[in-house]
């Protein structure tokens, strides 16, 4: 696939190395400063919201459970097909009518819990809206780095695009626990749609000449089908979303467990787990600091490594007998989710072809999320029947597991001997 002419000042810096490369792309600068003030919002929600559904199902694990499963469910529906429309359509007016559509999510559900009218059917009614938007925008989105800063520059986009997340991942809790504690969850349902703004903002001022845009996708039956045979033609990709797919769903599932371990272990408050979601973040930042200073696509022993790591580190946090030392664990085990889950993305995105990077991406949001409408609620579970200890160990015991056998396999496969030309 050949990429439209862009202006060449736009072109030359997306080749250019460094910790910050990406950030020498102006289109790319205005769509991370308007995401980290968006991100800072929408993690202000993801602690409101798990606040607010424990409030009203009187501390149910399995309630939390049940909300993350309908929230993240829709990926299994749409993350492909969201995929396919990324592949086809302009991806920055999409992602500004998806971003206009969450805003909206955040607006009703904070309107409702002001007024004291908020019911716990409506949570979950609004999870599935939210949803369903979000199942769309995550391919858009994450094939979208592509075309501010061109595939040279994408690994550094990507790791940046954590480092942005990152960062709101620390602000965003702490605040929400303040807020929470001060004014109510309802009020931090309005500033998150308040923050959609600065998003909509960056989109709009971007400059379209300067885009590395890739010829679209044309419109033919079969088109979710042909990105699937594209991932089949690569092992090394079909193993990095197996991979990625059992890491997430077994141990990335922090809106549960930290909750949990918070409200139910430690008998704290929200601004507890606030700060908890906080350390993790922090780790995370470190990470993606690290994972922006690589060059080039990542190697698997890398991916495989980092899921070594961040199983044992989360096993770690789960046996601390105290609050502060399960917060001192988050921080490494916030760094090696993030080296893992950065390195694999840039390596999948990579690893396959441009022209179909957006179905891609839609698989990619699938095996990260798709998961948890299984995993959420069967965490709630272990917790009721464990303790609220018993998700962080069990899950981090088993990534590392899937880590280990990933691994084994790829030793295997490169130590079997080539086949002889016929």
């Amino acid at each position: 696939m050949s990429e439209v002419d862009t202006a060449p000042s736009a072109r030359s810096r997306g080749r250019l190395g460094g910790t910050f490369a990406a950030l020498r792309v102006r289109n790319y600068r205005l769509f991370a400063s308007g995401q980290v003030v968006s991100l800072v919002g929408t993690w202000m929600q993801r602690v409101a919201q798990d606040w607010l559904v424990l409030e009203l199902s009187g501390g149910s694990p399995v309630a939390l459970g049940v909300a993350a499963a309908l929230q993240f469910g829709p990926t299994l529906l749409l993350s492909l097909w969201g995929g396919a429309i990324a592949d086809r359509y302009d991806k920055r007016r999409l992602l500004m009518g998806l971003q206009v559509a969450m805003g909206v999510c955040a607006l009703v559900l904070g309107l409702l819990d002001v007024s004291g009218a908020v019911t716990l059917a409506q949570v979950y009614v609004l999870c599935v809206l939210l949803g369903v938007f979000s199942a769309l925008d995550g391919p858009v989105r994450q094939s979208f780095a592509g075309e501010m800063v061109g595939s040279g520059a994408l690994a550094n986009a990507v790791a940046l695009n954590s480092m942005t997340f990152n960062t709101a991942r620390v602000l965003g809790p702490a605040i929400a626990g303040l807020v929470i504690a001060a004014v109510g969850t309802g009020w931090v349902f309005l500033l998150n749609a308040i923050t959609f703004a600065a998003v909509l903002t960056g989109l709009a001022m971007m400059r379209q000449a300067e885009m590395f845009v890739l010829d679209r996708a044309p419109r033919e039956r079969g088109a979710i089908r042909a990105g699937l045979r594209e991932v089949r033609r690569h092992p090394d990709v079909v193993l990095l979303l197996v991979l990625a797919f059992f890491v997430s769903t077994l141990g990335i599932n922090f809106f549960v467990t930290l909750a949990i371990m918070a409200r139910n272990v430690f008998g704290r408050g929200a601004e507890s787990y606030g700060l908890l979601t906080s350390a993790l973040a922090v780790g995370c930042l470190l990470g993606a600091f690290t994972a922006a200073r690589r060059v080039g696509r990542p190697r698997l022993r890398t991916v495989v490594g980092a899921g070594v790591v961040f199983g044992l580190c989360e096993v770690a946090a789960g046996l601390m007998p105290t609050y502060a030392l399960v917060a001192l664990l988050l921080v490494p085990t916030g760094a090696a989710q993030l080296l893992f889950t950065s390195a694999a993305n840039a390596a999948v995105q990579l690893g396959v072809d441009e022209s179909v990077r957006g179905r891609v991406m839609g698989l990619w949001m699938l095996v990260m999320l798709g998961g948890t409408p299984v995993g959420g609620p069967a965490l709630g579970w272990l917790a009721e029947q464990l303790g609220g200890r018993a998700p962080l160990w069990l899950g981090g015991a088993l990534s590392a597991l899937a880590a280990v056998v990933a691994g084994l396999w790829l030793l295997a496969r490169r130590r079997r001997p080539a086949a002889s030309p016929a």
